[in-house]
């Protein structure tokens, strides 16, 4: 009779166990030093290794060369607890039998000793589901049990374990296996069942275990079943309901063509396939958060579960965009995807949620609407993209009461080289206050003039990158807060680009709106 893959493979000793080396090195300790304790419990996502681990040490406790991390594989007990036929190695369901009934007929079997074996275990598998009656049943047991007495409870919600109950036990938390692992223990089976694979296809199936082995492997038996032992990318995506890199990427480019048309057409298509709108939704979701991931972290990181062709591909993707597009996008595609699980007409729920995705890649910040404005009275300039009306001053901290400190010609290149490159990074606040500085060279060295109402906006690592950036190497520099020399020329420039903003129509519009605003402070963007 035919056996899955994710039984056939099942690891039967600590060795071959991957991804819970935490686990599997407390444990190998435990049995070697002879601290075996009463009560386990075995916390994690699905098909981590929970149950297989539990099992893995009831054979080390009663393997006949036992106990020992590493049974012998051929005795009696081993042969019998790898069958599960094992007459002191108890394997209860909970989903089943969770009543308290079940939980004193355990009691009493508790009592007897093993018929052959050192230990009697116990394995409790979705140990959550037994009610709080039937715990309370066993609590004494837990406590002092006989000294042949294991039990390993087996659980993925961990908090619904009575207090009382985990206090008693030792907790284990298996861990989602890293994805590089998950794809190089399915080419070695698909090696050992002569399948021939890629890797973009094992890619494809780890990425439908996420993070849980035994799923992975189920869909690897799937991809078997049909596509024979040739597996093809296209057909296992097809199979599992996946969508590609090249579908989703229809997206991204209509985004970058602002092409409101083809959203409406690309669900038209999905509709027309019969594909599910929410899966869709879940995969771009999923799509742009590794765009923003291989934004931040470049092609080659391991927080992406992808194949590396497919990495660098994310990568390129994203230099299309920047951090504050990929983050806008995927928190419209996740509240998109939340609308759409209560919807009753999802197709118009998608077809909003893209469109409103064109319209967000639209958007600029307040400082380049700022930017684009004219600042002689005349009517502002046509946007690089159409933006809503923004306010035109910004404001200073509430209890700045100084001037804008005046330049130097020592200070004038300096400065705005620096505020330039502190705008560049998005560090706004400190480029406001190097704006407000006096700053000199000399012999090497960077003096800053600040005033104290900026003194917690002047972060010295966030100096020392700006000052990096345009000095392009490490530069010395001081930062001293008092009030900048005065001088008339500059001060008058501001006075006069002050006057122009304040005579501008849209700032005056904004002021009859709200006649309570106050403009504490005017920049020119231009500068």
């Amino acid at each position: 009779m035919y056996q899955v893959i994710a039984r056939k493979y099942r690891p039967q000793a600590f060795a071959e166990l991957i991804g819970q080396e935490h686990v599997r090195t407390t444990l190998e300790n435990a049995i070697s030093q002879r601290r075996i304790a009463h009560g386990y419990i075995f916390s994690g996502q699905r098909g981590t290794g929970k149950t297989t681990v539990a099992r893995i040490l009831a054979r080390c406790l009663n393997c006949i060369n036992g106990p020992t991390a590493t049974p012998c594989g051929v005795c009696a007990s081993c042969l019998e607890v790898t069958g599960g036929n094992s007459p002191d190695v108890i394997e209860i369901d909970a989903a089943s039998n969770r009543g308290i009934n079940e939980m004193r007929e355990l009691r009493e079997n508790v009592r007897y000793r093993p018929a052959r074996d050192r230990y009697k275990v116990f394995i409790v598998d979705e140990a959550h589901q037994i009610t709080n009656e039937a715990f309370n049943a066993m609590l004494k047991t837990l406590e002092e049990p006989p000294e042949w007495a294991v039990f390993i409870l087996c659980t993925t919600e961990v908090h619904k374990i009575p207090t009382t109950i985990a206090s008693r036990c030792q907790q284990f938390s298996f861990r989602s296996v890293d994805f590089a692992e998950v794809v190089k223990r399915m080419e070695e089976i698909c090696g050992k069942e002569g399948i021939e694979t890629s890797p973009e296809v094992l890619s494809v199936l780890a990425q439908a275990g996420e993070g849980s082995v035994r799923d992975s492997l189920s869909a690897l038996d799937q991809a078997i079943a049909c596509c024979g032992t040739k597996l093809d990318a296209v057909e296992v995506r097809g199979m599992l309901g996946l969508f590609s890199l090249d579908s989703l990427g229809e997206v991204t480019d209509a985004l970058t063509s602002e092409d409101s048309r083809k959203m409406l057409d690309l669900v038209m298509e999905l509709e027309r396939n019969g594909r599910s709108l929410q899966h869709f939704c879940r995969e771009l979701a999923r799509y742009f958060r590794n765009l923003l991931v291989a934004k931040v972290a470049g092609a080659d990181t391991r927080l992406i579960a992808a194949s590396s062709r497919e990495q660098e591909r994310l990568a390129e993707v994203a230099k299309g965009f920047s951090e504050e597009d990929l983050t806008r996008y995927l928190q419209l595609t996740l509240d998109l995807f939340k609308d759409l699980q209560s919807s009753l007409q999802p197709r118009l729920h998608l077809e909003i949620g893209l469109l409103r995705l064109v319209q967000a890649g639209r958007l600029v910040t307040i400082e380049e609407a700022l930017s684009d404005l004219g600042g002689d009275g005349s009517p502002p300039a046509p946007a690089r993209k159409p933006t809503a009306i923004p306010p035109i001053a910004k404001s200073q901290p509430p209890s700045a009461k100084s001037e804008p400190a005046p330049a130097s010609a020592s200070t004038g290149p300096w400065r705005d080289r620096l505020h330039a490159a502190a705008a560049e990074f998005g560090l706004q606040t400190t480029a406001d206050a190097i704006e407000h500085s006096q700053v000199a060279e000399s012999n090497g060295k960077l003096t800053f003039v600040t005033p104290e109402d900026y003194r917690l906006f002047m972060n010295e690592k966030d100096i020392l990158k700006v000052v990096q950036k345009v000095a392009g190497r490490a530069m010395r520099f001081d930062i001293t807060f008092g009030t900048p020399q005065a001088s008339a020329p500059v001060a008058k420039a501001k006075d006069d680009v002050s006057e122009r903003a304040l005579a501008h129509p849209d700032v005056r519009r904004f002021q009859e709106l709200f006649p309570d605003a106050q403009v504490r402070q005017v920049r020119n963007l231009k500068e």
